[in-house]
């Protein structure tokens, strides 16, 4: 359908960013979600606020979001040039500046520092002259804008290219990795809920024994362990701050009720069905596919009646119920991956314009450079604001 964006207040879009929030501070000042959203609306695309304050196409077709930048681009007289590969990105290096001669001694300990200081900055050594395709065709310009996508979603063109031509330039790429991503669990038992979906329930990831992340929402037991929105932003964290380490995924099933309430709501349904097996006195708490799931993962034999449920075994029934516990033992590919994290180290591209500090007239936009954020239409809005800043730069409209 396409989250085009979110209609969060716009400090709230930067902390929805994983890392390098502050990069993005001209960028997302200088075409903010308003903008974003008015500017669609401008343009035919009619749009609504939903759950989350996520934006999306008014009629749930990506395919409106798709045409108004199709006619924008025509209107504004932009020559596409359609299925022709770009096999590099062509520069030409700039003469290095002569050294100072031997004996040229700075008398000021002030400008020697700034000297020695400005020495360590990566700074402009080369220009862009155009790209040259795989047709051997050469196209000469005075500024590219990479702006290729990450490697998520291979079918949709997401190549890598933009890493090879980034580093072909002289820039250095932070280590890349799949992220809004579903988690592979090592429990069989995750198989049997295959295609069960749950809403309003607890997702707490611990790394070691220290808790990365925790938050409330929908989630997605699938064939291989789990996913949904809860498990993608969850799936995020973990591979910022703990990819490749032990990591337990702890579900709570009734984020509502503390233990004691949920204690007291168990012992009212014991008592309605005291005659009654286990697994058929727990209908009511849960959805069908959970029932032989959950005696099972709280030790209790499903057959045993009720009235023989010990208080040590309805208190580990709560426990399970509150700590569904599940061991995550990595993450999907890229082909299910909503981004990239990763990309073009952000210290060696100007905030301010979105340029490279190395290659004069080169700029890079969207999911290309180091940047990632949660669902929501967050890695959108970092698409649309680095790709305004980079194409008024390249313009001279700044």
């Amino acid at each position: 359908r396409c989250n085009v964006t979110n209609a969060c207040e716009v400090e709230d879009l930067f902390s929805n960013v994983m890392e390098h929030d502050k990069f993005l501070y001209s960028a997302i000042y200088g075409f903010d979600n308003q903008a974003v959203m008015q500017f669609f609306e401008n343009a035919g695309c009619k749009l609504k606020v939903e759950r989350g304050q996520r934006v999306f196409p008014e009629s749930d077709h990506s395919s409106d979001v798709i045409r108004a930048l199709d006619t924008q681009l025509k209107l504004s007289g932009v020559n596409l040039l359609l299925n022709r590969e770009v096999d590099s990105v062509l520069i030409q290096k700039l003469a290095e500046e002569e050294e100072q001669p031997e004996g040229v001694i700075e008398q000021s300990q002030d400008k020697y520092k700034k000297k020695k200081a400005n020495k360590n900055k990566k700074k402009q050594n080369a220009v862009v002259t155009g790209v040259k395709l795989k047709n051997k065709e050469v196209i000469s310009a005075d500024c590219v804008i990479i702006a290729t996508g990450g490697i998520s979603y291979v079918l949709t063109g997401s190549t890598g290219d933009g890493y090879r031509f980034a580093k072909d330039c002289g820039h250095s790429i932070a280590e890349l990795s799949p992220a809004l991503v579903p988690f592979q669990i090592v429990e069989d038992w995750c198989k049997e809920l295959q295609g069960l979906s749950l809403r309003n329930v607890t997702a707490t990831v611990e790394v070691e024994g220290k808790k990365i992340y925790s938050d409330f929402g929908e989630m997605l037991f699938t064939h291989y362990g789990v996913s949904g929105p809860l498990m993608l932003s969850a799936s995020s964290y973990y591979v910022h701050k703990a990819k490749g380490k032990n990591a337990k995924l702890y579900i709570d099933l009734k984020p509502a009720l503390s233990k004691e309430q949920l204690d007291k709501r168990i012992l009212r349904e014991f008592d309605e069905n005291k005659n009654k097996q286990f697994k058929n006195a727990i209908t009511s708490l849960f959805p069908s596919k959970l029932l032989p799931v959950m005696p099972k993962l709280a030790n209790i034999n499903p057959d045993k009646k009720v009235n023989e449920i010990t208080k040590e075994e309805r208190e580990r029934f709560v426990d399970t119920i509150k700590h569904m516990e599940l061991t995550i033992s990595g993450i999907r590919d890229y082909n299910e991956a909503i981004v990239t994290k990763g990309g073009v180290n952000v210290s060696e591209v100007s905030p301010s314009t979105m340029e490279s500090k190395l290659v004069k007239g080169l700029y890079f936009a969207g999911e290309v450079l180091d940047l990632d954020a949660l669902t929501g239409g967050f890695n959108l809005q970092i698409a649309w604001s680095t790709g305004y800043l980079a194409g008024a730069s390249a313009a001279g409209m700044l």
